[in-house]
């Protein structure tokens, strides 16, 4: 079997345009939430995490027929852009493939307050995919990945798949979505929106915030000087409900078990939990449960969600990056928000910044439909 290792990655959010600036905010702990006052988004103010769009500006200018893409477009392409700077990779071969995932995409397209000159049809996820992969002259018809909130964590699994399969060489997974209008309105009428900064796992947790990102990792065959691979990954459906999760977290547990068998790694060696946190109140219960269950609950385990909160179809990719840099620094990144434990399962939460050891990482995302995804990291 070929081996799948993570040979470059790019993180854009709130807290910067690539992974360096990420990782030094990280390990100051500093969240890039903020209250956002703008009624285009939803009619009273609400807290987000929002890219600065005074940076893309300057950062978009050096984009070829710039104004033929999107803003997520836009970032798909810095983001790629980014990675390519670290690895030497051919994306115009038959031998790479692009897999993208999102939960909306461009779906400020079809908004009534949308005044640029792109076509709608672009708010086909597919034809967004098109459109990037043809900017980099890619050959090969890219794969959209998109399951709500594990579409990242999927993504990645895809890919390593396609690398042992013998498919394809090098494979790039890039994800990113936008606050939106139809978004924010959405989890406002579940009420799912927090009133302030999300507090995964904390006992006055009451909601998620709404994030938005890109990020992308390179998968290759080949190990280009790296040594974290990905070497296991696992999903299932707990069909419990159209949006809430499974009250007992067995969907999840069978996800992770997979992940972790594929992997070939015992639950005992893993050094860090990098679980999905949306600081709800009934994921976190699940995810408490199902760690409990699967024997984790005494290791490390953060959500990055507090620093750059839910970034939906990005939010797989960005911290599993977040991850692998953990990994090759041995340091774990405190879990933002996090004060006092609020579950009904003991996890050990990561409550500041910390230098240990990280050669095994577990990677978990839940969604809408009981949709869960887990895969395993692993540094040679």
């Amino acid at each position: 079997m070929n081996t799948a290792y993570i040979i470059a990655d790019n993180m854009i959010s709130s807290l910067g345009f690539n992974s360096s600036e990420h990782v030094e905010k990280l390990r100051k702990s500093q969240s890039g939430i903020l209250p956002c006052n703008n009624s285009s988004l939803y009619p009273t103010p609400f807290q987000a995490s929002l890219i600065d769009v005074s940076r893309l500006d300057h950062m978009k200018s050096d984009i070829e027929f710039v104004d033929k893409f999107t803003k997520l477009e836009q970032l798909h392409i810095l983001s790629v852009r980014d990675c390519l700077s670290q690895a030497n990779v051919d994306l115009s071969s038959e031998k790479t493939l692009f897999v993208f995932s999102t939960t909306k995409g461009n779906i400020d397209l079809l908004s009534k307050n949308y005044v640029g000159g792109i076509d709608a049809k672009r708010a086909y996820l597919h034809e967004m995919a098109k459109a990037i992969s043809e900017y980099f002259n890619n050959p090969v018809n890219p794969v959209v990945v998109s399951n709500a909130c594990i579409s990242g964590v999927l993504a990645v699994n895809m890919a390593r798949d396609f690398i042992n399969s013998g498919i394809y060489d090098n494979v790039v997974v890039t994800g990113g979505d936008l606050a939106a209008e139809f978004t924010i309105s959405g989890f406002q009428s579940f009420k799912a929106i927090s009133e302030n900064p999300c507090k995964p796992y904390d006992a006055s947790r009451d909601g998620i915030t709404i994030g938005e990102a890109c990020s992308t990792v390179i998968l290759s065959k080949n190990a280009n000087g790296s040594n974290i691979l990905v070497a296991g990954g696992g999903s299932s459906n707990d069909a419990n409900h159209i949006s809430g999760p499974s009250r007992t977290g067995d969907g999840l547990m069978m996800a992770c078990e997979k992940a972790v068998a594929e992997g070939m790694v015992e639950v005992s060696n893993i050094d860090f939990v990098s679980a999905h946190g949306t600081a709800t109140v009934y994921n976190d219960e699940m995810e408490s449960k199902a760690f409990n269950w699967l024997g984790v609950q005494n290791i490390p385990l953060n959500s990055f969600k507090g620093y750059w909160g839910h970034t939906l179809g990005a939010a797989g990719i960005i911290e599993i990056v977040a991850s692998t840099h953990s990994m090759r620094n041995n340091e774990l990144y405190k879990s933002a928000g996090f004060e006092q434990i609020g579950i009904p399962e003991s996890l050990n939460v990561i409550s500041a910044y910390k230098k240990d050891k990280v050669d095994i990482v577990l990677k978990t995302a839940s969604g809408f439909g009981g949709c869960n995804a887990a895969t395993v990291l692993v540094k040679e």
